[in-house]
């Protein structure tokens, strides 16, 4: 039986160093009704999606830091509960990235998935693979990306997670059904952020759940040479390129792996009129065909109707996990985590 869910990409410009947050807040609304309009009922927003992507300069501990944070629970961000209460009256959930500044003090790259459903978030994340480094770059004009500085790893784990209605007619706990469960229930959701979506690891891991849509937000500058390492000089069309060419690899790779559906969200453009970000906001199917596509690197909206049942031909045949999967050949992968090379020839 078809399992149709109509989901959004809500894909933001850019956002400047001077951008205030209510503005930022107005523009995210202006999407959700775009979103709305058109039948989504679930909308991806970037990471870090009120402000601009300030891992990329140097600010010292303390107030001039926490300023770019949400304090506390984000569910009683008043910020944020303009947004909240349009989801709530239009019955669409939303997976949303922002920094979060917990009651402890500790600092984290952080995402939510709200459902309309219930009222309320349901599901929480914080970013796993920190890029970057911790000092800046000597070179003056270097683009930096500091997030090991001003986030710790993620703490929470890869966990899989079902939106109530979303699906009508979804099988709940209880009732009888004819044959086999799996596939029949309320879609089962992962959220990652950014970084992680260049790992297969975690992917596998919601995968080991059956997820069935995977939701994404990033900020991706388009130019970074000294975080590439790249020793093959490239303008920065060639650099744009290259970036999103390994942008929609690892979504397309991941998703057909998984056999699952994905959405994903960019903060994009040239904030502050220099720092280039791309945008490649996309649908992906489990097949890893890109079904829908933003076109441009400003604010932008692109929804797709999507049926989960696509899920099962990947899930039941070529990556049946039960029947193929061989996890006693696979133990590097969790027991190390640097590269260790044979030992040199005689």
């Amino acid at each position: 039986m078809p399992r149709i869910l109509t989901v959004a990409a809500a894909q933001v410009g850019p956002v400047h160093l001077t951008s205030s947050k209510e503005e930022t807040v107005e523009r995210l609304l202006a999407l959700f009704n775009t979103a709305a309009s058109q039948g989504a009922q679930l909308i991806v927003y970037p990471e870090l999606t009120l402000t601009t992507f300030f891992p990329r300069h140097l600010f010292q501990n303390g107030d001039e830091l926490d300023k770019w944070f949400e304090k506390g629970d984000i569910s009683e961000s008043p910020l944020l509960k303009p947004l909240f209460e349009a989801a709530a009256e239009k019955k669409v959930d939303f997976y949303f990235g922002y920094a979060e500044l917990t009651v402890d003090s500790k600092h984290y790259n952080s995402s939510f998935y709200y459902s309309a459903e219930l009222g309320k978030i349901i599901s929480r994340y914080r970013k796993v693979h920190l890029p970057g480094t911790f000092e800046p770059f000597a070179k003056a004009d270097a683009v930096n990306q500091l997030e090991k500085r001003y986030f710790l790893p993620g703490d929470i784990p890869f966990d899989a997670f079902r939106a109530p209605g979303l699906i009508k007619g979804a099988l709940k706990k209880g009732q009888e059904a004819t044959g086999s469960t799996i596939g029949k229930g309320d879609p089962i959701l992962g959220q990652l952020i950014c970084n992680d979506r260049r790992w297969p690891e975690p992917w596998r891991v919601y995968g080991l759940q059956g997820m069935e849509l995977m939701l994404i937000g990033y900020n991706t500058t388009s130019h970074s040479p000294e975080l590439w390492g790249s020793k093959k000089p490239m303008t920065l069309d060639e650099e744009y390129k290259e970036v999103m060419f390994h942008h929609k690899l690892v979504m397309q790779a991941n998703s057909y792996g998984n056999s699952c559906f994905s959405v994903c969200a960019a903060r994009a453009g040239a904030d502050d009129g220099k720092w280039g970000m791309i945008g490649g906001s996309c649908i992906i199917d489990p097949q890893g065909h890109i079904v829908a596509e933003t076109k441009t690197d400003d604010d932008e909206v692109v929804v797709a109707a999507i049926d989960l049942e696509d899920c099962r031909q990947g899930k039941e045949k070529i990556f049946d996990f039960d029947r193929h999967r061989r996890t006693e050949h696979y133990g590097l992968i969790s027991e190390q985590t640097g590269v260790k090379e044979p030992e040199l020839l005689e």
